[in-house]
């Protein structure tokens, strides 16, 4: 699987240069992108361009790579869907439980946005270490 793999300030930008994802692609993908979440820069934007087919269980695939990075407090957003590949994603129903945006400079708004998000919960639950309410004894 050729992939060019550009890091930014916040994020990893993977490019799939191939025409067609098929699940054993996805799981070397898989295997490339799960160290990701406990590096300094923990985000990635996945940029699928390139690909013009999908099979079913690589978009299910996507979609647990994806899972697995929000719940390490990681952000993974897919740009640069296709038509083709859009319309096969919506049908199955995985289109509206993906993080999609349509380019690059998209996915980096989302990944900042998120990234922000998560400092500001991490600032109240630092501030409020409890549910927020004060317990008055005497």
């Amino acid at each position: 699987m050729q992939v060019k793999i550009d890091t930014k300030e916040i994020f990893h930008i993977f490019r799939l240069k191939e025409p067609h994802l098929s699940a054993i692609m996805t799981e070397e993908l898989n295997a490339r992108l799960l160290t990701i979440p406990e590096s300094e820069i923990k985000n990635v934007v996945l940029n699928i361009e390139d690909i013009k087919t999908m099979e079913d269980a690589a978009a299910e695939a996507l979609v647990n790579i994806q899972q697995k990075f929000y719940e390490k407090n990681a952000s993974f957003v897919i740009c640069g869907i296709n038509d083709e590949v859009e319309q096969m994603l919506d049908s199955s129903g995985l289109l509206e439980i993906m993080n999609t945006t349509p380019s690059e400079s998209e996915a980096y708004d989302i990944v900042q946005m998120e990234e922000i998000e998560r400092e500001l919960l991490d600032e109240e639950d630092s501030t409020n270490p409890d549910d927020g309410h004060e317990s008055i004894t005497g």
